[in-house]
C-alpha cells in the first residue's frame, strides 16, 4: 500500500515529512512524499523557513500520482495561501482520503502557516477532506472559540464538521487532567472519546505529525475510520512514552516503539 504526505521537511527529523515517512514505514506502507518547505530546525526551535514555489508543489504531486497509486494522502504544513489553493485543485481531481493536520505551529513557538491561509484551509481544504486532527490550540483557531470544557470541545467539533470534513479528531493532550482523551467527531456518526494515560514528559516534538501520519497509513491499509483512529492513537502513545531522550529542547517521540512494545497500550474507548 502506498501513502503521500504533503509538508515541510524537519531537518531535525522528528516532525514533518520525516516523522511521516518513518511513521508510514513502521506501519507497513510505502511513503511518498511532496515537500512544500524546508525548514532549519532542531529540537530547541525552527532557525529558518524556505518555502517552495506552488509550481513546484504542484509538480511534486502530479508526479507521484501520475504514476503510483496513492490510497491515502495526508497533510501537514502547508504554510501559505496559494499552495493549499494549488494542492487542492489538484486532489480534486482524485477520489482519495485526506487527512489534515493543520499544523498552525512549531513546539518551540515558531509560526508555521500565514495568517491568510488559515481562511483557504476553511474554505478550500476543510471541505474537501476526511480527517482533521486539530489539537486544542489550532482548533481555536480554527473555530475562533476559547475551548476549555467538554462543552467547548463539542461545539468546536460541530463548527468544523460544518465546514465539510467528514470526520474531526479534537486531540485533547493540551487540556489538564490525569487522562489524555481525545473527542471524535463523525458527520451522520455517534461522537466516541478516546482516553489514555497521561505521560509527562517534554518530548513531545512532532506528535501531531505523527498521530496524523498513523492514520493516513491505516486507512491507505484498508482499515475502518474508527479502527484507524484507534490504532493511531496507540502508535502515539507508545511514541511518546517510550521517549528516545535526544536533543536538547524538546526532544522527538520515538517512532520504533509501536513495533517495540506492539500490544502493551491500552486505549480506552466509549
Amino acid at each position: 500500500m502506498i501513502a503521500c504526505t504533503i509538508a515541510g521537511s524537519d531537518s531535525s527529523g522528528g516532525a514533518g515529512i520525516q516523522a511521516d515517512i518513518k511513521t508510514f514505514q513502521e506501519l507497513g506502507v510505502f511513503g511518498t512524499s511532496v515537500i512544500t518547505a524546508l525548514t532549519a530546525q532542531n529540537t530547541l526551535g525552527v532557525h529558518g523557513i524556505y518555502p517552495t514555489t506552488v509550481e513546484f508543489v504542484q509538480a511534486q504531486l502530479k508526479a507521484v500520482l501520475e504514476d503510483l497509486e496513492v490510497k491515502a494522502i495526508k497533510t501537514g504544513m502547508l504554510f501559505n495561501a496559494e499552495i493549499i489553493a494549488g494542492v487542492v485543485s489538484l486532489l480534486k481531481e482524485h477520489q482519495i482520503p485526506i487527512i489534515v493536520d493543520p499544523v498552525m505551529i512549531a513546539k518551540g513557538g515558531a509560526s508555521l502557516l500565514q495568517q491568510q491561509a488559515i481562511q483557504a484551509m476553511k474554505e478550500q481544504l476543510l471541505p474537501v477532506a476526511t480527517v482533521c486532527t486539530p489539537n486544542i490550540p489550532e482548533a481555536e483557531v480554527l473555530t475562533g472559540r476559547t475551548i476549555e470544557t467538554a462543552e467547548d470541545i463539542e461545539l468546536a467539533g460541530r463548527d468544523l464538521l460544518a465546514l465539510g470534513v467528514k470526520c474531526v479528531v479534537m486531540k485533547g493532550g493540551h487540556l489538564q487532567g490525569e487522562k489524555a482523551i481525545d473527542t471524535v467527531f463523525i458527520s451522520g456518526g455517534p461522537t466516541f472519546m478516546m482516553e489514555t494515560e497521561r505521560y509527562e514528559t517534554k518530548h513531545t516534538h512532532g506528535t501531531g505529525c505523527t498521530f496524523s501520519a498513523a492514520i493516513t497509513a491505516e486507512i491507505a491499509k484498508g482499515s475502518s475510520l474508527k479502527d484507524a483512529i484507534i490504532e493511531a492513537k496507540k502508535f502515539v502513545q507508545l511514541a511518546i512514552s517510550h521517549p528516545l531522550n535526544i536533543g536538547h529542547g524538546f526532544g522527538p517521540t520515538n517512532h520504533f516503539a509501536y513495533r517495540q512494545q506492539q500490544g502493551t497500550c491500552k486505549v480506552n474507548v466509549y
